[in-house]
């Protein structure tokens, strides 16, 4: 028998805010790379492929790092992870201030903000987040997930203001100040909620990471996170260098995207909600369908002049960015519930990092050899296809079933 007990409704619902905040705040500076991005082609004259690098490291640091986050908030909880995670954010963001070569950025943003956002993300609070909302899982999985869209949304444009204001090695400055002022704040949201679930009371009950990784329905969920972190990545991270590259104003287009960003917050809220009723493979074939049809208009703008294309390209492609992921976590969170969930959940999350590396890098190498992105695009579609294959795969329950006790 679980030992867990259940939140007032006043503190459940600030217990979803605040996983809703703190996700939103570490990844809208990890989001804010794609306006640095375009910075440093044009300060340090480094090649896309070269630039790519540290957001490439970064999605791999993200997804080798996931299973330890997830075994570590098992175990000390989320006000740990956010202190933990906080104090990286700080010092990578205030050291990133003073870099002057690649090697400098790769390890500063590509490891340790990298290991701080990872503290206050998703691996964290879902595990938190399925315990205390049982009947609208995918809802509540939703809510948070939409903090990263959300921070796409103001991080870009936010970021392209205060780096033409203040320059880039201010704005990095300041963004490590904001951090440190409200890491204790934050961290203080999250007090009292440990693991949710003592291991004592939990022993003989739900899934292992052993008896997960023996299931093919395991796999399935590695796939789906690979191929859509792959589909998804061949274009966000290199959005606002092509928008630049046809020739619209850099703070115009940032302002397009992130309009465009803004959308994803009712659309995944909205996709994982119905995925409780409609099932999470079809809420998910859905948004892989309108992410590839965002692609499209993306591969149909030739000039700067076609403003409606890249409108429709950064409403259609941001409707549906991080949709499938309320659908594919709470699918997890279906399949493997239990105390170990975070770690497993971890462990597949190294899918993510794995397609998001080397999404962000390819499309880089593909633009370096033939000045175009439109081969990143239209592989973008490929994997998003198979990304939707993987799961519809998922529909039918796993034929292994967790033992009573573990192995």
């Amino acid at each position: 028998m679980s030992d867990l007990k259940p939140l007032p409704n006043a503190r459940l619902w600030l217990l979803l805010a605040a996983a809703f905040g703190t996700f939103a705040i570490g990844a809208g500076f990890m989001h804010s790379y794609t306006v640095f991005l375009v910075t440093f082609i044009q300060v340090f004259g480094w090649s896309r492929a070269e630039v790519s690098l540290a957001y490439a490291v970064s999605q791999v640091v993200s997804g080798i790092s996931s299973p330890l986050v997830g075994y570590l908030v098992d175990r000390l909880g989320p006000m740990r992870l956010v202190l933990m995670g906080g104090v990286l954010l700080t010092i990578g963001l205030v050291a990133n201030a003073f870099d002057h070569t690649l090697w400098q950025i790769v390890l500063l943003y590509g490891v340790v903000m990298t290991l701080g956002a990872n503290c206050l993300g998703l691996v964290v609070f879902v595990p938190l987040l399925s315990r205390h909302f049982v009947r609208n899982r995918g809802m509540a999985v939703s809510v948070v997930q939409s903090a990263n869209g959300f921070a796409r949304a103001f991080s870009a444009p936010l970021a392209t203001m205060m780096i033409g204001s203040l320059g880039w090695r201010a704005t990095y400055l300041w963004q490590g100040v904001f951090m440190g002022v409200i890491l204790l704040p934050l961290a203080s949201l999250f007090r009292g909620l440990g693991r949710g679930v003592s291991r004592r009371s939990t022993d003989g009950h739900g899934w292992t990471l052993g008896q997960a990784v023996r299931t093919p329905h395991f796999w399935l969920l590695f796939a789906v996170y690979m191929f859509t972190g792959l589909g998804s990545f061949l274009v966000a991270l290199h959005q606002l260098a092509f928008a630049v590259n046809i020739g619209f104003d850099q703070l115009y287009a940032a302002g397009v995207l992130g309009m465009g960003a803004v959308l994803s917050l009712p659309g995944v809220i909205l996709t994982g909600t119905i995925s409780d009723y409609i099932g999470r493979e079809l809420s998910a074939i859905v948004t892989y369908g309108t992410s590839i049809l965002g692609v499209i208009f993306g591969l149909m703008i030739t000039s700067p002049d076609q403003h409606l294309l890249l409108w429709l390209h950064a409403c259609f492609f941001g409707l549906t960015w991080g949709a499938r992921g309320p659908a594919i976590t709470a699918k997890t969170a279906d399949l493997f519930p239990g105390p170990n969930l975070g770690a497993i959940l971890g462990v597949i999350t190294i899918g993510t990092g794995l397609g998001a590396a080397a999404g962000s890098w390819m499309a880089g190498f593909v633009f370096d050899v033939t000045g175009s992105y439109r081969v990143a695009f239209s592989l973008s579609i490929l994997f998003y296809v198979a990304g939707g294959i993987a799961f519809w795969a998922l529909r039918r329950p796993p034929a292994i079933h967790a033992p009573a006790t573990p192995i």
